[in-house]
């Protein structure tokens, strides 16, 4: 899949609405061509309404652990709390994938719209506490939908497409990857600052309440209602029999361990240093570096195939973390946070790429959340095993096993010939 090294983009086929010219560019058959841009991709109907329903929907992401947290930390303690979270990101990676298949056969409306109200109800219900927690608490990860994969599914390549071109594609996942970034951002401080001007109960209403709005909007989106799944036999092991999106997905859980494994680190600097706002600046500076670089990265084209662009990305990943692992005072720490960040929408905008253009027939929704759950699944093993082992060894040392499995894939067998993401 070859990106576009002039920056220019064309219709991909005859049934592509044309783009307006702009000097510069034009193709051997004269056909005049301009550069994509994030307004071209915002303009396309239904996208800015599908852009922020699923920012919206996926809310209860950055919401719902620290709302968890809060929760049960004023009923039971911290100990049980902090299991209660690690339950929910657990039920959400195992059942991002399994509601993934349900969408890819029978379609996105009923799936998601049960799953907002499921997960929407269940996380209520731990307010009740007792075992009433434990079971809202699985039951709102496990039917969280999947928004991000549907998304993305929907602006995958080829004639189910919503996007006129590939490099629209290329522009608008660049986008949500740098716009979802603020869900991490924004989500923890909507909870703290309801849980402190109401009550964490009321912190969890607000978090089940933005699932099923956002939801609303997506699934009422005219894209949305007219995608249809796809016919094909029924096989659970699905995207999993491709070897290559196996090696992507493992990769991708290695390049999780290092960001989950941040959390831990931020709370020991800043308990070393006497600097508590140091806890929650870290993680905002790793996001805040993600912003500017997937908008970077989706600002113009680059020289290469999205597999050269995995292995690099990769590579710059793990050697982003090394300042970290090396910095002084807490405000050098803090800028050096931001270095991986910058790397790592890019990263996960190829991943994305790569996965829609590997994913088997009738299997694209499922395919993304199983690159979704990857992540979480690094992110929650970073976490846990910054307790065991020196936490400045995993920042470098997990992105860099991302990069090794990449690179020996890359170099065990020859790709074949890919679909340029802009003709």
């Amino acid at each position: 899949m070859l990106t576009n090294t002039s920056g220019l983009s064309c219709p991909a086929a005859a049934s592509h609405r044309p783009i307006a010219a702009r000097a510069g560019g034009q193709t051997a058959a004269g056909a005049v061509c301009r550069a994509v841009h994030y307004g071209d991709v915002l303009r396309v109907p239904h996208v800015r309404r599908l852009l922020a329903g699923t920012l919206i929907g996926r809310l209860p992401s950055g919401m719902a652990p620290l709302a968890l947290l809060l929760t049960g930390a004023q009923d039971t303690g911290y100990a049980t709390a902090s299991g209660l979270v690690s339950l929910y990101l657990l039920s959400s990676a195992v059942g991002g994938p399994l509601t993934g298949h349900m969408v890819d056969h029978t379609g996105q409306t009923l799936v998601f719209t049960a799953g907002a109200i499921v997960s929407g109800t269940a996380l209520v219900l731990v307010t009740a506490g007792s075992w009433c927690a434990v079971v809202g608490v699985v039951a709102a990860g496990a039917a969280r939908p999947p928004l991000e994969s549907g998304l993305r599914t929907l602006w995958g390549s080829g004639a189910g497409s919503m996007l006129p071109t590939r490099d629209h594609q290329r522009v608008a996942l660049s986008l949500e990857a740098s716009a979802q970034e603020l869900i991490y951002v924004m989500g923890p401080l909507l909870a703290a600052s309801i849980a402190w001007a109401a009550s964490p109960s009321a912190a969890l209403w607000a978090t089940a309440t933005a699932g099923i709005a956002g939801t609303v909007l997506v699934v009422t989106a005219p894209p949305s209602r007219a995608w249809t799944a796809v016919p094909g036999r029924a096989d659970w092991l699905g995207p999993l029999r491709t070897a290559r999106l196996r090696t992507l997905y493992a990769a991708m859980v290695w390049a999780g361990v290092p960001i989950g494994a941040l959390t831990p680190l931020a709370v020991q600097a800043a308990t070393r240093s006497g600097t508590p706002w140091l806890s929650a600046a870290l993680p905002a500076a790793l996001s805040a570096g993600a912003v500017l670089g997937g908008l970077g990265y989706g600002s113009r084209t680059w020289p290469g195939t999205t597999r050269q662009h995995l292995v690099v990305l990769s590579g710059a990943f793990a050697l982003g973390w090394l300042p970290v692992t090396v910095a002084g005072d807490p405000a050098t720490v803090v800028a050096a946070t931001a270095v991986p960040g910058l790397v790592m929408a890019p990263l996960f905008t190829v991943a994305v790429v790569m996965t829609g253009s590997l994913a088997p027939p009738g299997t694209s929704t499922e395919a993304h959340a199983l690159l979704v759950a990857a992540l979480g699944i690094g992110c929650a093993a970073g976490a846990a095993v910054a307790g065991l082992v020196p936490t400045v060894v995993l920042l470098p040392a997990g992105a860099a096993l991302a990069a090794l499995l990449l690179a020996a894939r890359r170099g065990a067998s020859p790709a074949p010939a890919q679909k340029p993401l802009a003709p």
